[in-house]
Order: structure tokens, then C-alpha cells, then sequence
């Protein structure tokens, strides 16, 4: 099948890359002609494990080719994706001026009937917006050309994209049309051969399904954070209710982790937009407003356990920090815990050493102006540190040699902000250990 996607950025990238490697004909449509001559050559301007080997692959087939050439995309394909963003606007709803712009462009140039996908994640409603948007722009051009909008969300994880959509647990297409639906059902029909996995609903279902989903699991993740915090305050290990109430079934085990708060470009974003959704809707004091008002409080969470042993004035101290992106594989620091952390610990004086395997160059620019230097060498970020802070569990961060760190940081002391390290090990190492919701283990 010929597919165009509107949009080169994590998830057009993503989708266009793998719809290519199921031997699609794929031409991924961008406006910035330095980004998609870099992805001729190979050059994929984001960390995601696999998809660079998918680029180079399905390009040098020819199945896969970038173009700014926007007009011959659309009238070369059956199926249109639009995948740009929807960044979020002062109160919280989706800006989805991109996303009209595409559509007005596509009502502008299509010559033959298409369907229309939205894979950008969107309010409820959009799919009409966008229907709209191309009749107007069809009409100004006196013509009458037959097209569908579908809602098409993305499930994709940062570090894990590839394989999400390669083998998805589900695939939600929302429409109201028998000829869109068996279009998409034969595009993605590879992806479920062995298990139906494709879930036709309405427009409107599928459009608040994607936003559903996110705000569900940042709701699980601030809801273990705050019982992470009582169990500070009465002395519980929440590892251990962790593990209790995971193995429920009911509940299970996934996203229950405590830690320094999420980060990324859906679920703060998704959470917003639900809170606005919410409040149009008439809706008020919503669990949206609780879940971001938690996840706000929590990444500062380590910067106040750091303040209660060394004081609110920093002067003087340094901290090494490990991690940056706010999830590993990925170079994404958008709402990145730990670039909130670094730049209170400046605010108040000290001095920061960040270590991450991929990070480190988009974290400078972040971060610039402050007091923090970067290196790709965890030991060399500890070495004559106060502290090691611990905020993305990247593997190799997992089992350090703590003899090393108990010999490098000057207090001997952990601040493990996703819960890493059991503290009777750091204990046995002369460290002091302090993580999330858990018995912190000092030695005096």
C-alpha cells in the first residue's frame, strides 16, 4: 500500500519506518529540508533502539523516502497520516494548529479520493474539525472529491516504539465509514495476523481512548507517589506494598513504581488536556487536576530530602546526578524530572555533575547558564561529589560498584530517586541511603 505521513518527528518517524519494513511504500513528509536530507543519509535525529536501522534499511530498499514535495505524497497514496504535534496551549488544551494547517493543505492538493488518519494525539471532536477543514479547502477549489477521517491513536513508548508497533497489543481505529474500515484493517492486517488485535470504534472512542490511556497510567504513578509519602511518614517500606498490592490482579504490577515523578511529552501534556476536556465538559475538581498537582509536588521531592540534610543553602556543595532523559533509551528531557532537580539545586547554590548515555547534548541547552557540568562517566560525576542523585534508571546505573561510590562521595550518602538500590546493601557499604517512600539507612 502507498502511505504518506505528514511529519517526521518521534511518532511519524516511528510509523513511517516500520509501515515501510512491512513492504509498504512510505514517503514521510516534512518542511525542514536539513532534517529530512540527514534521514536520506541515514542520520535520525532522535534515540530510539531500533528505529535507525529501520531508516537505513527501508530507505536504501527504496520503500522509504523523504520528501518536502507535499502535493505528489497525498496524490501518490491511499492512506494519509497526519503525525505533528499538538503542543499544549496556556490553558492546557491541545494547540492543533498544525494539525488543521495539514488538513487545509491536504484539501488544497488531493486529486483522488484518500483516507485521512489521524495518528496525532487530539481532542475529542478533531476528526470533525479536520473533516471540515478539507471540505472548505475542496470547496474553494470547486471541487467535489470523495475522503474519510479516521482517528488512529498511537501507543507508543519512548525506548520501546519499535516493538510496540511492530507487535501492538491493540490497534484503535475510530470511523463510521465501511470503506475506511476495511482499508485500515488491510493496512495493519500484518501487525495482527496471529491475534486480532484491531479495535473498531467510533471517531469520538477512539479520540478519547488515547487520552484515557495516558491520563489512567499517570494516574497510577502519582497515586503510588503519594502513598510513597505516607509510608515516609510512618515508617513504611512501600517496595514492599509495591509488591503486595501488585501482585492483585486487579491491580497488577505495571506503573505502580514510586519515584521522582513522570516526565515526557504525553502524559504531562494528555493530563492537561483531559483537565480541559474536563472542564468544558463542566466537570470540576477532577483526579486529572490531583494526578498533575502530585506529579508537580513529586519532582521536587528529592530536592527537599536533599535540603533536609544539608540545608536550604547549597553553597559549596556538589551533587552528582545520574540521568537526565526522563526515561532511559530515549534522549527525550521534555518534563524530565531531572532537569527540574538540576536547576533547584542550582537555584540555591550548588553545583551539579550530570551523567547520561544520551541526554547530555539537548540537557546543555536546557540547562544552560547554570552551574553544570556533563559527563558520559558515572564514577567521574561521583568522584569528590557531597552526593550521588539517582533519577533515571538507565541499566547501567543499576549496579554500580558501591564500594567505588562509598570511597568518592564526600557524605557517603544516596538519594536514590527511583528506587534502584536495596538500602541494607548500601548499608553494608557505609552508605547513607535514602529513596522513596522507604526506611532510609544512615550511618553515623
Amino acid at each position: 500500500m502507498k502511505i504518506a505521513i505528514v511529519g517526521t518527528g518521534y511518532v511519524g518517524l516511528v510509523t513511517g519506518a516500520c509501515f515501510a519494513e512491512m513492504g509498504n511504500q512510505v514517503a514521510c513528509v516534512d518542511i525542514d529540508e536539513k532534517k529530512l536530507q540527514g534521514l536520506r543519509n541515514g542520520i535520525v535525529p532522535i534515540h530510539e533502539p531500533g528505529l535507525e536501522e529501520l531508516v537505513i534499511s527501508n530507505t536504501a530498499a527504496g520503500r522509504l523516502t523523504f520528501t518536502s514535495d507535499f502535493s505528489s505524497a497525498i496524490n501518490d497514496s491511499e492512506v494519509a497520516f497526519i503525525a505533528v504535534g499538538t503542543p499544549p496551549n496556556e490553558d492546557g488544551s491541545a494547540d492543533l494548529t498544525h494539525v488543521l494547517d495539514v488538513a487545509k493543505s491536504i484539501g488544497q492538493a488531493m486529486t483522488h479520493p484518500i483516507v485521512v488518519a489521524d495518528k496525532s494525539t487530539v481532542p475529542v471532536g478533531t476528526a470533525d474539525q479536520v473533516r471540515e477543514t478539507i471540505d472548505a479547502a475542496l470547496l474553494s477549489r470547486g471541487e467535489s472529491i470523495e475522503f474519510d477521517v479516521v482517528s488512529n491513536p498511537e501507543f507508543l513508548r519512548e525506548g520501546s516504539a519499535v516493538q510496540d508497533f511492530m507487535y501492538p497489543d491493540r490497534i484503535v481505529v475510530g470511523t463510521d465509514s465501511p470503506k475506511a474500515e476495511r482499508v485500515m484493517d488491510e493496512l495493519y492486517g500484518a501487525f495482527s495476523k496471529k491475534q486480532d488485535r484491531i479495535q473498531f470504534v467510533g471517531v469520538r472512542d477512539a479520540e478519547m481512548t488515547k487520552y484515557a490511556a495516558n491520563a489512567m497510567l499517570a494516574t497510577k504513578i502519582s497515586f503510588m507517589n503519594e502513598v510513597a509519602l505516607m509510608c515516609d511518614e510512618l515508617g513504611v517500606d512501600v517496595e514492599n506494598v509495591r509488591r503486595g498490592i501488585g501482585s492483585d490482579a486487579r491491580i497488577g504490577p505495571s506503573f505502580i513504581y514510586p519515584g521522582c515523578g513522570y516526565g515526557g511529552s504525553c502524559f504531562p501534556k494528555d493530563v492537561r488536556s483531559m483537565i480541559n476536556m474536563a472542564g468544558q465538559a463542566g466537570l470540576q475538581d477532577t483526579i486529572f487536576e490531583a494526578v498533575e498537582r502530585r506529579n508537580q509536588r513529586q519532582q521536587l521531592v528529592l530536592v527537599d530530602k536533599v535540603v533536609a540534610q544539608f540545608g536550604s543553602d547549597l553553597s559549596g556543595k556538589t551533587f552528582a546526578l545520574w540521568g537526565l532523559a526522563f526515561k532511559p533509551d530515549t534522549d527525550d528531557i521534555r518534563g524530565a524530572p531531572a532537569i527540574t532537580i538540576a536547576r533547584h539545586l542550582c537555584d540555591r547554590g550548588a553545583s551539579v555533575v550530570a551523567c547520561d548515555p544520551q541526554a547530555i547534548n539537548v540537557s546543555k541547552q536546557a540547562l544552560q547558564g547554570l552551574n553544570v557540568q556533563y559527563t558520559e562517566d558515572p564514577y567521574q560525576a561521583t568522584e569528590k561529589a557531597d552526593a550521588l542523585i539517582v533519577v533515571t534508571e538507565w541499566r547501567q546505573f543499576k549496579q554500580p560498584d558501591f564500594r567505588r561510590l562509598s570511597g568518592q562521595l564526600q557524605s557517603k550518602t544516596i538519594f536514590d530517586g527511583r528506587n534502584l538500590y536495596n538500602p541494607e546493601r548500601c548499608a553494608d557499604y557505609g552508605l547513607n541511603y535514602t529513596g522513596i517512600g522507604r526506611s532510609s539507612l544512615a550511618i553515623n
